[in-house]
C-alpha cells in the first residue's frame, strides 16, 4: 500500500507537468500562425525609375530580404519617382495626388525610400503624403539628408561617399594614368553631386588631368571613348540623365561604354560591377540591402525609427573583376590590400581537380611501382656482375685444376718439341765444325729447328689461353674455332691414355655472341670429364667423340664417349654443384659448365647412349637466332 501511494503522486505530478507545456506551447504556436496570416503593406519608391542603376538593384535586393526574414506575409508595391530625370514641383503634384487616393483605405504600414531623389521627395511632401507612416531613407548619401532634423517616426540607411579613394585607388592600380574621365549626368540629384565630385577631385590636380563629360550628349561621348589617349581610366558615376535630356534605364548606357571604349571603367557601386567595370572600393548593395530589410522588419515589428538609426555605412572592401583586370593588363601586386578578385577563370587544376588528383595518384603510383622496379634491376644487375665476377673466378680456379690434371701430357707436349730442337742444335754445331760444313743440311736442320720451336710455342699458347683471367666478355665468336682450339690442346692427354678423339665440325657459320675462354672451358671440362670416364673403364672401344651443328638457329655441341655411362639416379644430379663419383673430386666441373652455359642464355643436357657410354649436348642461340633458349 505505501509503495502504490508514491506512485500515484509522480503520475499526477508528471500529468500536470504536460498540461502545463501544452498550455505553454499552444498560444505560442496560435501567436505565430495569426502573425504568419497577417499582412504587411510595404511601399518602396524608386528614384528616377525601377530599373535605374544602381536603384534597381537596392529595390530588388531590399524585397529578396524582406521576403526572407519577415515572419508576416508581405504585400509589396512599387513606384518610382520619374520627376527626378528633370526636376520641378508641378510633376510631382498629380503624383502626390495618385499616390494619396491610391492609398487612402489601405494605407502601407511602412515606406521604404531608394536614394535621394525619392527620400527628399518623400521628406519635402510628408505633410500631405504617408502622414504618420514610418519611414525608411535608404541608400542616401548623408550629406543629402539633415540628419538632426529627421522626425522620430523616421529613419536612414545613410552612405558615405568617398571618391578621394576611389581616385586614390585608380592611381594605385593603374600608376601610369594621367587622365580620369568623370561620366555623370545632368538630372538634379547628378548635378549635385558633380560639384562634389570636382572638390574631391581638386586634391589630385597636380598628379592627373579630369576631364568631365557632363555638358555634352552621351552619345557623343561614346565616340570619343573610341580614340582616347593612353593612361586614361574613367569613372562612372551616374548617368540617369544626359545634357541632351535622354535618359537611360537599367545598365544600357555603361554597356554601350564598355563595348567601345580604349579606357578601364572604375566605379564607387557594385550596383554597378559584374560585366563592365574594373572595380575598386564600393558600397555593398546586399549589404545595404540587408540592413534595410532587417530595420524594416523591426519597425513593422513595433520598435520606433527614431530608435534604430546606423551609422553610415562606408565603402566595403576593394574588390575587381579579374576579367578586366586581364583585359587592361593590371597586375594584381598593384591592388589595394585585402582586395578580392572575382570572376577569376579556373585553371586546369581547378577545372579538372578531380581527374587531375586522380591522374597525379596514378602517376605516383606508377612512379613508385617504377623506382622500385628500377632499384630491384639495379640490384639484380649488381647481384649479376658479382655472380659473373664470382663465376670468372671459379672458372679460372677450375682450368688450374684441370690444367694441374693435364700436367704430363702438357709436359710431353712440350718434351718431343724441345727435344727435337736440341738434337738439332748439336748436328749442327757438329757440322759447324768441319772445314766445308754442308749449307743445305744446315738450312733442313734450322727449318726443323723454326718448326718444333713453333710446336712448343702453340703448346704454351693454347696453355696461356686457357689459363688465363679476363673478365666476362659477351662478342661474336666462331664456335667450331672454340671447339678445334680446345681439341687442339687436349689431344695429347686423349693419345697418352689411348683414347681416340675424334672432331667433326659443321661447315656452315656456328657464330655465336659469348665469352670465347668461358665457352672453351666448357668444352675442355666435358671432354676431360669423357676421357676420365673412359679411362677408369675397362672398355674396347676408347673414343670421344665431338661435333658441333646448326639446328632452327641453335648452334650445339654434342659430346659423347664410349664409357660406362651415367648411373640412371644420377642423371638429374650430375649438374648440381658438389656432386660427384670420383673418390677425389669435389664436384665443381659440370656445375660450372651449367653455370656458363646458362649465363649465355643457352642449355647443357646428359645421357645415356643405347650403345653405351655417355652424351653431352650444349645448345647456345646463334647470333642471328633467338636471344634466349629454354
Amino acid at each position: 500500500m505505501n509503495g502504490r501511494v508514491p506512485m500515484v503522486a509522480m503520475d499526477l505530478v508528471i500529468r500536470l507537468f504536460v498540461c502545463l507545456l501544452v498550455w505553454a506551447i499552444i498560444p505560442s504556436e496560435l501567436a505565430r500562425g495569426a502573425q504568419s496570416r497577417e499582412i504587411k503593406r510595404v511601399l518602396i519608391l524608386n528614384s528616377f525609375g525601377q530599373d535605374f542603376r544602381p536603384w534597381g538593384a537596392y529595390a530588388k535586393a531590399i524585397r529578396e530580404n524582406l521576403e526572407r526574414l519577415s515572419p508576416w506575409q508581405i504585400d509589396l508595391r512599387d513606384h518610382s519617382l520619374v520627376s527626378a530625370r528633370s526636376g520641378g514641383e508641378k510633376p510631382e503634384l498629380p503624383f502626390i495626388d495618385y499616390l494619396t487616393a491610391l492609398y487612402s483605405e489601405h494605407p502601407p504600414d511602412i515606406v521604404i525610400a531608394i536614394g535621394a531623389p525619392a527620400s527628399n521627395f518623400v521628406q519635402h511632401n510628408r505633410q500631405r503624403l504617408f502622414i504618420g507612416i514610418p519611414l525608411i531613407l535608404s541608400a542616401v548619401e548623408q550629406r543629402r539628408v539633415q540628419l538632426s532634423n529627421l522626425p522620430d517616426n523616421e529613419t536612414i540607411i545613410a552612405v558615405s561617399h568617398d571618391f578621394h579613394l576611389s581616385f586614390e585607388t585608380i592611381l594605385r592600380v593603374l600608376p601610369e594614368t594621367k587622365r580620369i574621365v568623370v561620366v555623370n549626368g545632368t538630372s538634379p540629384n547628378e548635378k549635385f553631386w558633380l560639384g562634389e565630385l570636382r572638390k574631391d577631385a581638386a586634391a589630385f590636380n597636380k598628379k592627373v588631368e579630369f576631364i568631365w563629360t557632363d555638358d555634352i550628349p552621351f552619345q557623343q561621348f561614346l565616340e570619343k571613348s573610341e580614340t582616347l589617349p593612353a593612361n586614361t581610366a574613367i569613372f562612372w558615376h551616374l548617368m540617369n540623365v544626359d545634357a541632351a535630356g535622354i535618359s537611360y534605364e537599367g545598365n544600357n548606357a555603361l554597356r554601350q561604354l564598355h563595348e567601345v571604349s580604349n579606357a578601364p571603367i572604375f566605379s564607387y557601386d557594385d550596383g554597378f560591377f559584374g560585366n563592365d567595370i574594373v572595380g575598386g572600393p564600393m558600397y555593398s548593395v546586399l549589404e545595404i540591402s540587408r540592413l534595410t530589410a532587417a530595420v524594416a522588419v523591426r519597425i513593422l515589428n513595433g520598435e520606433r525609427p527614431r530608435d534604430i538609426r546606423p551609422a553610415a555605412i562606408k565603402y566595403a572592401g576593394p574588390k575587381f573583376d579579374w576579367r578586366e583586370m586581364q583585359r587592361w593588363g593590371i597586375r594584381e601586386s598593384n591592388l589595394p590590400p585585402g582586395s578580392k578578385i572575382l570572376f577569376r577563370e579556373p585553371g586546369i587544376w581547378e577545372k579538372y581537380s578531380v581527374s587531375l588528383s586522380l591522374i597525379t595518384i596514378v602517376i605516383l603510383i606508377q612512379g613508385g611501382l617504377i623506382s622500385g622496379l628500377l632499384r630491384e634491376r639495379h640490384r639484380r644487375r649488381l647481384a649479376e656482375v658479382e655472380s659473373r665476377k664470382r663465376l670468372v673466378e671459379l672458372a679460372h680456379l677450375n682450368r688450374h685444376s684441370t690444367v694441374g690434371e693435364l700436367t704430363a701430357s702438357i709436359t710431353h707436349e712440350l718434351n718431343q718439341p724441345l727435344g727435337s730442337i736440341l738434337t738439332n742444335a748439336e748436328t749442327a754445331e757438329l757440322m759447324l765444325t768441319s772445314s766445308s760444313p754442308d749449307l743445305g743440311q744446315l738450312r733442313e736442320i734450322i727449318a726443323d729447328i723454326r718448326r718444333d720451336d713453333q710446336r712448343a710455342s702453340e703448346v704454351i699458347r693454347r696453355l696461356r689461353s686457357v689459363l688465363r683471367k679476363t673478365p666476362f666478355e659477351m662478342k661474336c665468336i666462331d664456335l667450331n674455332e672454340t671447339v678445334r682450339q680446345v681439341i687442339g690442346f687436349i689431344t695429347a692427354m686423349s693419345r697418352a691414355r689411348n683414347i681416340i678423339l675424334r672432331c667433326v665440325t659443321t661447315s656452315v657459320d656456328l657464330t655465336v655472341k659469348g665469352d670465347a675462354v668461358q665457352l672453351q672451358q666448357v668444352v675442355l671440362n666435358l671432354i676431360v670429364n669423357a676421357v676420365e670416364a673412359i679411362s677408369e673403364a675397362d672398355s674396347s672401344e676408347r673414343e670421344v667423340s665431338v661435333t658441333t651443328n646448326l639446328s632452327d638457329d641453335i648452334a650445339e655441341i654434342s659430346i659423347s664417349d664410349t664409357g660406362p655411362g651415367i648411373a640412371a639416379g644420377d642423371l638429374k644430379s650430375v649438374f648440381n654443384p658438389f656432386f660427384t663419383t670420383k673418390p677425389q673430386g669435389v664436384g665443381m666441373g659440370l656445375a660450372i659448365v651449367r653455370t656458363i652455359v646458362e649465363a649465355h642464355q643457352g642449355h647443357v643436357s646428359a645421357a645415356n647412349l643405347s650403345s653405351g657410354g655417355a652424351l653431352f649436348v650444349i645448345r647456345l642461340p646463334s647470333a642471328r637466332g633467338r636471344s634466349i633458349l629454354t
